[in-house]
């Protein structure tokens, strides 16, 4: 039925699809049940939606929640939205780049909130790091995503998958893999499979931690070359090789090791022994 549906608005309106902006158009309506059903929407929540479409998820979210507000950068779909969705009062939406929203502005004094997301492919890290890095009151984040950046986000240490955008998200989230979706599942069809997954904040991360920032640093660079050992790969954290010697001595961590062989939190412990040395 939603296939029908959206096919004919994108007929009506006569729009065309913006490959620069990553546009597909959901219309499994399995997949949209399960992304309605494992967002948990009740009637309390505030919810927050990225990159709308033509809003035929929306009208299900909106049927659900206290209120939608859809975040969407294409200066055509806005006017489409608008008529599309007249006849609810419970939504809202704001015109610009979701990289430059203030979030908190938007949340405003709203204590129930939760986002629902069909992210472009070439957002996805950067819009999942601002959600995640943000102060906001985010209590659950339904994306529909690349099945290979599901897979790095969802993945356990001693896989090729683990990584930098891992730990970022495991430090915030819990991360519940909800399906895989085909690429039958879009209008236009993309060349790449899909996945749901659901992100459930943390009242507090997942490590305790002395410096964030030195922490999500260490990440990164033993990331950057990943068959580097650690000692290596820490060379320029800031450390001579006496000192950082001793912080791998003192975090128990043997130094020969390889970032991706690292839990989260051996590299909490790692963090907290190099930021007591410098």
């Amino acid at each position: 039925m939603n296939e029908i549906l959206t096919k004919n608005i994108v007929s009506k309106y006569r729009f065309k699809f913006s490959k620069s902006l990553g546009q597909n158009f959901l219309i499994d309506d399995t997949v949209l049940e399960d992304i309605i059903e494992s967002s948990k929407i009740t009637s309390n929540d505030f919810v927050i939606e990225i990159g709308p479409g033509v809003g035929t998820l929306t009208k299900l979210l909106l049927k659900k929640s206290k209120k939608v507000c859809a975040i969407e950068l294409d200066s055509e779909l806005i006017p489409i939205l608008k008529e599309e969705l007249k006849d609810y009062n419970n939504f809202d939406i704001v015109h610009k780049d979701a990289l430059k929203v203030d979030f908190n502005e938007i949340i405003g004094e709203e204590e129930n909130v939760k986002v629902v997301a069909n992210l472009p492919y070439y957002v996805t890290t950067p819009i999942i790091s601002k959600l995640l890095n943000g102060n906001n009151n985010i209590s659950s984040i339904v994306i529909m995503i690349q099945k290979e950046v599901g897979e790095r986000i969802a993945a356990k240490p001693n896989t090729k998958e683990y990584g930098a955008l891992t730990l970022l998200v495991q430090y915030y989230c819990s991360v519940d893999i909800i399906r895989k979706v085909s690429a039958s599942a879009f209008i236009p069809q993309p060349k790449v499979e899909s996945m749901v997954i659901r992100l459930n904040k943390f009242e507090n991360p997942k490590v305790s931690v002395k410096d964030k920032d030195l922490f999500f640093r260490i990440v990164r660079e033993s990331f950057n070359m990943r068959r580097k050992t650690l000692l290596n790969s820490l060379k320029n954290i800031g450390l001579d090789k006496e000192s950082l010697q001793k912080a791998f001595s003192s975090s128990g961590i043997d130094p020969k090791r390889r970032g991706e062989t690292l839990s989260i939190e051996e590299f909490g412990k790692l963090s907290d022994c190099i930021n007591f040395l410098l």
